[in-house]
């Protein structure tokens, strides 16, 4: 064990997360990256799959006997409610058994269910599958950004953790690229092409698998757990590795890495139970929690309920093909993977509270002026294509802000679970919800009723946009133990707000 830890029974003083936070950044922090971040690709990939083959689903000679209207409304509840479900089930597993099992289980638990779903034979069978891939990617939520923001230094952290979410929309690149080749019956015929998308997400899910299994358990969750020691070692070898690194770039002087800025003193425990987490989140935290809700509940609705919906809004009212819309959908998946990735550095200097509640509140304005163009027809397929690429540009740093919100603003023990429950409560509300209503307002062909979608989805943007300005905590380049003092600590850390 290192200088920097001393143990005395169940109580441990450790420079741990100092020693993580002061790091630079290195090639094992790629590593990290490559290995649990890449996983949102794959959920990209999947929903936006499904969306742009569900007027191929409803052909005759697809081999499903299904509406479009089954797929982007059933169909994707019920992955969705996969998602929450799995996302309490796993959460809670990931805070008491490690991050690192859980991101290998659920990683495992998507790519059978994706690999069932390839072989569906009748409807009952891909809307169970569809549910249990939902169940394997909500694990992953939990898990993964759990993980990364527990592993990433704190002046990183913020663009980081955006980027990964915001890799997403790589997926959705990819998918609906691959919805175009697939959707060619002079290349597939209807029953095999799109049984042929499901199968490549589980090639690209073993491949992430192989490169996962280097990715070690969290050195936080370890030093809580009663692993002391061994969170000292495994900090030790990350730190030799980045020494390493800076002896070949720099001068043999600049090997030394600064000294920690600090120790906290933790009783360990093995596990945190429902109630103590209940009241952390409901009690201690209450504007935090409402944040939390507020966000969630603001995205989850705008992208599980209209964004997905945005082939079927093609094909609706601009006469798109059905094997056309990839095309469409890829250029505003790319303004959304440009979002994160052009604003997410933003967060972690202009700060939190103001980047936040203005990547809700834009997309939210934007949005509004884009329902009143479609209301009076001043839109085409292109334009409206164009209009929602703006808009997603500043929504998707949003969305992913709130995925680093409730991972950063609540203590360690819960953290998993605080993802998880975020996003079983949002996603529910508007992720569930959603898909059914926005189904039927854009399947009726009357541009009043999508226009209202439009309008819901703005409105719910805008309120979330103006409850982070009012209560977003200031986190960035704080250590996550300042800005949410551990449960199991036994002194103070710095001062902590409880609001």
């Amino acid at each position: 064990m290192s200088l920097g830890a001393q143990e005395n029974g169940t109580t441990i003083t450790t420079s741990v997360p100092a020693r993580l936070d002061r790091l630079p950044w290195s090639r094992w922090h790629w590593t990290v990256v490559i290995g649990l971040g890449t996983v949102w690709i794959l959920d990209g990939l999947e929903v936006t799959v499904v969306g742009n083959i569900a007027g191929r689903l409803s052909e005759s000679g697809s081999g499903l006997p299904i509406s479009s209207a089954q797929v982007t409304g059933l169909a994707a509840a019920l992955y969705v409610a996969g998602a929450c479900s799995g996302a309490l089930f796993f959460g809670w597993l990931t805070d008491r058994f490690g991050r690192k099992k859980l991101f290998l289980l659920t990683l495992a638990v998507y790519l059978a269910a994706t690999a069932l779903t390839a072989l569906s034979f009748s409807t009952w069978w891909f809307f169970l599958f569809r549910f249990f891939t939902g169940f394997g990617i909500g694990g992953e939520y939990a898990a993964i950004n759990s993980a990364v923001d527990e592993l990433i230094p704190s002046h990183y952290r913020g663009r980081v953790d955006l980027i990964i979410n915001g890799s997403f929309w790589l997926g959705a690149i990819g998918g609906s690229l691959l919805s175009i080749a697939a959707l060619d019956t002079d290349l597939f015929a209807k029953n095999v092409g799109w049984r042929l998308t499901f199968a490549l997400g589980v090639l690209l899910g073993l491949v992430i698998l192989l490169v996962r299994r280097n990715v070690p358990e969290s050195p936080r969750w370890l030093f809580i757990h009663g692993r002391g020691e061994e969170a000292e070692r495994l900090v030790d070898e990350v730190e030799d590795k980045v020494r390493e690194q800076r002896g070949r770039n720099h001068d043999q002087g600049d090997r030394e890495l600064p000294p920690p800025a600090g120790e906290i003193t933790i009783h360990q425990r093995k596990s945190v139970g429902f109630g103590e987490i209940a009241r952390t989140v409901f009690t201690k935290y209450p504007r935090r929690t409402t944040l939390g809700l507020a966000l969630f509940i603001g995205q989850a609705f705008l992208y599980n309920a209209i964004t997905f919906g945005f082939g079927a809004i093609l094909t609706t009212f601009f006469d798109v093909p059905t094997g056309s819309t990839g095309y469409y959908f890829a250029v505003i998946a790319a303004g959304n993977f440009m979002g994160p990735l052009l604003l997410g550095k933003l967060f972690d200097t202009i700060g939190r509270r103001v980047m936040i509640s203005s990547t809700y509140l834009l997309p939210g304005i934007l949005l509004f002026v884009t329902a009143w163009l479609f209301d009076r027809g001043s839109l085409t397929a292109t334009t409206l294509t164009a209009c929602w690429s703006v808009v997603l540009f500043f929504a998707s740093a949003g969305a992913s802000s709130a995925y680093l919100t409730v991972s950063e603003i609540f203590p360690m023990e819960t953290r998993a679970m605080a993802i998880a429950f975020f996003y079983a409560v949002g996603t529910a509300a508007g992720g569930i919800s959603g898909p059914l209503l926005f189904a039927d307002l854009t399947k009726s062909g009357k541009v009043a009723d999508t226009v209202l979608a439009f309008q819901i989805g703005a409105g719910l943007m805008c309120a979330a946009g103006l409850v982070a300005a009012a209560f977003a905590v200031r986190a960035e380049r704080r250590s996550l133990e300042d800005v949410a003092r551990p449960l199991s600590a036994v002194a103070p850390t710095g001062h902590v707000s409880t609001a």
